[in-house]
């Protein structure tokens, strides 16, 4: 039917013009079809990405303007076909039925068909002609069609489909972009296609349940209840039909297949309509041998894709690694900077520390992620766009599958060996949400970055650098601590997918693109979106717990102590002048302020906490630098230089030298070989990193697997010091 042009009309209120999206128009299409570079393209920056309720799969939607015409789109996940295999695509066929809460019935689909591939794409688009809705077919990838000597019959194609608008485009350039806004604007009536016999039947036995039905249900849920005995369709239609119901659906589904199965019959019948198609309105020149597919047909070989993976994967790994480094010591010096700044602008207490080592060293905690997240998904948008990553899911999916994941999980887990919260946000390319979580909880085992500097200052100050063979042992004991991560998480990701997390694998469904150039103007939007969810989500729960460690740090103070340090500054003035009274100066202030932090809540939490702590060979400072190092454990390094009475401006010598030295009351040293490396394995598995924890929670909608993984990864950190220890201190 039609629409009411009034319904896509802009209104006015009171104030000015306003245009309203009153219309909701879906962008339908297959993974890779190029449906999120077109609707890019129509929308420009009027969109907004959110999350639907519920879950954590991301909801983009953008407002369309021709004229006075205004619609609403919304960029559906990818999908191949109305039968759901993942929670992306159950979403995508709620939205078309109109069952998703925040999200208006849509009043017109805006189908996306590659052209270089409308075998698939065809038989898509012939499940949704049967929704009854206006439809606009998108022909995208014309220029890689006609430059492989494809060509289509765009007018036979129309009367094949029921007179359905086409509108062949180049997302990428913009080439019939101007046809396709004035097709959306119009909105032409339902098509009428030819389908096969089998839907006739399908639909009057449909039509015969709907008067069954005591609630009004729309036709093409019952339709789909009849292919799909799996779906949660098939069990509402049961439910709702009452006693007898589920014999009354089967002795229906058993008179339209037979003894075939729904889904394979459906499949047959629509591929045999779909070659029907093809076979009047394509036609195919002699293959042109192209550079894509050459490198195509190489890269799908195992050996050479293998490699070929490890090597961009490298380059990856090093671009985080190396090209974050810069910009984040800048940003690290910069907050740094500003801190002292204002430090020395306000009077010295309380206020010039809330806003030097609470607001910006806390916002500084946030921003200097930043270059990480961008590097990281700047070549994760170019690999997807470009059609890699497609083949290095296909490459591992084998070789993940042995630890019960699919081989879209190399990803993010490689990613997090720079940073966890990254790595975790790249799940989203997981469509299986019990694979997407295993590798969430999976993730942050790897060695990250923020793990690094501890891991030096331990090893460099307790390891012997001595040669065994021709390697280093420091060398080996930080090679030792990479793979305990790795076998740490992969064996977990293998304890989840066969307990909590058990459930039949679903199938690996996969088309591989042809490679292609990536839209600088599509990635650079993607990118700008991914920067601002993390800032404005994960960044807010980053700097909340960095003030709340600077409360306890700093809180309460001791008048006896300021009083004390000051008498002693003054003595030293009177002894000593230039540069030794300067040392003189800043080493008493590094002892009051060693003094101020024991007194202080986190200083107490530590001694409070110390017996919990003593099996593992911990002291209070020990403890309270382990609470402080939650938001990040780089912090952990910066609390032991304040608790030893190192302050900020000392090196890691010192700082070692100060550890070496640090003893308990008895004069036995703290920081023993067998405490050392305990220390060590609680830092390379136990879970310390707000963001990450952040990220978790946003990931999976909720604060259970958050929760989760901290209690799990510190058990096994606990367990993992305490046996070195003990096995070290007989």
């Amino acid at each position: 039917m039609r629409p009411d042009p009034k319904s896509i009309r802009v209104s006015v209120d009171k104030i000015g013009v306003r245009r309203h999206p009153s219309a909701t128009v879906v962008v339908v299409g297959n993974p890779n079809s190029g449906k999120s570079t077109l609707f890019n393209r129509l929308t420009g920056m009027r969109q907004k990405t959110a999350n639907y309720p519920g879950v954590t799969v991301e909801k983009h939607i953008g407002v369309f303007k021709l004229g006075d015409t205004v619609l609403e789109l919304v960029d559906l996940p990818g999908m191949f076909a109305l039968s759901t295999h993942s929670l992306e695509e159950r979403i995508a066929v709620d939205v078309l039925f109109g069952r998703m809460p925040d999200v208006k019935p849509p009043a017109g689909i805006l189908a996306v068909l590659d052209t270089t591939n409308l075998y698939q794409g065809l038989y898509l688009l012939q499940q949704l002609l049967t929704l009854n809705l206006p439809v606009v077919v998108a022909l995208t990838m014309t220029d890689a069609a006609q430059a492989s000597g494809l060509h289509i019959d765009v007018d036979a194609l129309k009367k094949r489909l029921g007179g359905v608008q086409i509108c062949p485009v180049v997302a990428t350039t913009g080439q019939g972009i101007d046809a396709l806004r004035r097709a959306l604007s119009e909105l032409p009536s339902a098509p009428k296609p030819d389908l096969p016999t089998l839907w006739q039947e399908l639909s009057h036995a449909s039509e015969e349940l709907v008067r069954e039905m005591p609630v009004t249900v729309p036709r093409i849920e019952i339709e789909r209840a009849l292919i799909d005995h799996d779906s949660d369709f098939y069990r509402e239609l049961v439910g709702r039909l009452g006693d007898g119901g589920a014999a009354r659906v089967d002795a229906i589904r058993q008179a339209l297949f037979g003894a075939d199965p729904p889904l394979a019959k459906e499949a047959r019948q629509r591929y045999g309509w779909v070659r029907d198609v093809l076979s009047e309105v394509q036609q195919s020149a002699p293959a042109i041998v192209t550079w894509s597919s050459r490198l195509s047909a190489w890269i799908n070989r195992p050996i050479p894709g293998t490699i070929g993976l490890f090597v961009v994967m490298a380059v990856v790994f090093q671009a985080v690694f190396a090209w974050a480094t810069p910009l984040m010591d800048a940003i690290d010096v910069a907050t740094s900077t500003l801190g002292a700044s204002i430090a020395s602008i306000l009077p010295a207490g309380a206020i010039a520390s809330f806003v030097s080592d609470g607001v910006i060293a806390g916002v500084g905690s946030v921003i200097v992620f930043l270059p990480q997240i961008l590097i990281l998904f700047l070549f994760i948008i170019i690999l997807e766009d470009s059609g890699y990553l497609a083949r290095a899911a296909y490459l591992m999916d084998r070789v993940m599958r042995s630890v019960g994941l699919s081989g879209q999980s190399i990803i993010p887990m490689i990613s997090s060996f720079a940073c966890a919260v990254p790595g975790i946000m790249a799940t989203r390319v997981i469509p299986n949400r019990r694979d997407r979580i295993a590798t969430i909880l999976a993730a942050p085992f790897m060695t990250c970055s923020a793990r690094l500097p501890v891991y030096a200052l331990l090893i460099a100050a307790f390891v012997p650098a001595q040669k065994i063979g021709w390697m280093n042992l420091q060398g080996l004991v930080l090679f030792g601590l990479y793979l305990l991560g790795i076998v740490a998480g992969l064996l977990t990701a293998l304890m989840l997918r066969q307990s909590v997390l058990r459930g039949p694998k679903p199938p690996f469904a996969l088309m591989l693109p042809e490679f292609r150039r990536p839209n600088p103007r599509t990635v650079l939007m993607q990118l700008l979106g991914r920067a601002m969810i993390f800032m404005r989500r994960a960044g807010t729960v980053i700097f909340s717990v960095a003030v709340v460690v600077w409360a306890l740090a700093y809180f309460p103070r001791s008048p006896e102590i300021e009083s004390q340090l000051q008498d002693q500054i003054g003595a030293a003035q009177q002894r000593f002048d230039g540069e030794y009274l300067q040392r003189e100066t800043a080493t008493l202030k590094n002892q009051a302020a060693a003094a101020q932090l024991e007194q202080s809540f986190l200083g107490r939490a530590g001694k409070s906490i110390e017996p919990l702590f003593r099996p593992l060979g911990w002291d209070w400072r020990v403890s309270a630098a382990v609470i402080a190092g939650f938001p990040a454990r780089e912090v952990v390094v910066a609390v032991l230089g304040t608790v030893y009475a190192v302050g900020d401006e000392a090196d890691e010598a010192t700082l070692a030298g100060r550890l070496r030295s640090a003893s308990w009351p008895d004069g036995s040293a703290v920081f023993t070989l067998p405490m050392v490396i305990g220390l060590l394995i609680f830092y390379a598995c136990c879970l310390q990193c707000a963001a990450t924890l952040a990220v978790i929670r946003r990931e999976t909608n909720g604060w259970r697997w958050p929760v989760f993984a901290w209690l799990y990864m510190t058990s096994i950190g606990y367990l993992g010091a305490l046996i070195a220890f003990q096995l070290g201190n007989p």
